[in-house]
Formats: C-alpha cells, structure tokens, sequence
C-alpha cells in the first residue's frame, strides 16, 4: 500500500507518517519509485504501537528504544520489562533518600540492592510525596497495597506471550504503558462500590 493508503488503515496523518520515518520510528518502506514505498501489515502494526506510546506520554527517545526492541529484541523476558519500565519510569534526583523504599521493595519479595534504579527513586519520590503533605498511608492499607500489586505483577508476568520474541516485547512494553490509567480507574471505581456497600448511597 502506498503511504496514503497506510495513512487511511492506521488512522494516521501522512505528515505524521512521515515524522516516524524521519525520528527513525518507522521501519523504511520497500521503494517502487524515487519518491514512492510500499508499506505492508508490520508498517500498520508498528504505527498502532508507536502512536499508543505517544499517547502514553512517552517521549521520542524512549520510543526509540521500544522500536530497536522490536527491531533486534532482547533475549530474555526479564530484559524486556527493563526496556519497558524505562520508556515510562521518569528520572528522579541522584540524592533522594530511598531507604525507605527499599524497605518496600523487599515486602514485595525483592532482594535487597536489586531493584532498578531508576524504579527504586520512582518509589522513594511517590514515597516523599506522601510524607511532605503529611499523609501517612496507614499499615493495614500499605500492607493490602503490597499485597495487591505483588498479585498483579504476577499475573501480567504469567500473561507474557511465548509465541515470539516480537508479541513479548509488545505485551510487556503497551501493558506496562496502558493499563496503569486502567489500574487507577479500577481502583477508584472499586472506591465508590465499597463505600456505597459500607456507608450506603
């Protein structure tokens, strides 16, 4: 299909087609002419997963990353989550305390000094966060909190693809991505049931 044709399938602007090509984000398409390409199924495949990251939030950098796991994928599950995680982990500052989230990591099931960095000052930032307002999550509230995200976890690690390399990264990476706005809307409508069931309403 030629680039008008691609635009039309993924529901993509051809400006914005061609922005991917140039940002390296979208693999070249098979020339026919000096000015014209080919473009197949993958080119649509790749367009759905490029325009749901940017949807995410994530920047053009980190999905580039993304792209050469699709490219030239890693050779293990656990290296994926990495790429995944670091695409929608944001920086934190070098000097902030994480004691306390290592403390948390290791309720988790975690060994200590094994968490990513990058994760680990994701923790101690939401962490800081919490103690600045002045807002102390209560132990039993923590605990279920652990307890919740440790099943989840699990479940999205049993869920990974073992078809091919290609669908693990896609799973891992656009799971990790687009479901956390899913988890908190969950979360909150889980909220209102509860509190209805509790206080009435």
């Amino acid at each position: 299909m030629r680039i008008s044709e691609l635009a039309a399938t993924a529901d993509v602007a051809v400006p914005t087609i061609k922005y991917y090509l140039r940002e390296g984000l979208l693999p070249e398409g098979v020339r026919t002419a000096a000015t014209q390409a080919d473009y197949g199924p993958r080119h649509v495949e790749r367009l759905r997963v490029v325009r749901a990251l940017v949807a995410a939030g994530v920047s053009v950098a980190e999905i580039r990353n993304v792209v050469a796991a699709l490219d030239d994928p890693p050779a293990g599950s656990y290296d994926l989550l990495g790429i995944a995680h670091s695409a929608v982990t944001p920086s934190v500052p070098d000097d902030i305390d994480t004691a306390s989230a290592e403390d948390l990591y290791e309720r988790l099931g975690g060994e200590p000094g094994t968490c990513e960095p990058r994760l680990l000052g994701g923790l101690a930032v939401a962490l800081a966060t919490l103690e600045r307002a002045g807002f102390r999550v209560p132990v039993d509230v923590l605990d279920a909190y652990v307890r919740s995200a440790r099943q989840i976890a699990d479940a999205e690690i049993a869920g990974i693809p073992d078809d091919s390399v290609e669908s693990a990264v896609r799973y891992v990476v656009l799971g990790t991505v687009l479901t956390e706005p899913l988890l908190l809307a969950l979360r909150r409508a889980a909220q209102q049931i509860v509190s209805s069931e509790r206080y009435g309403g």
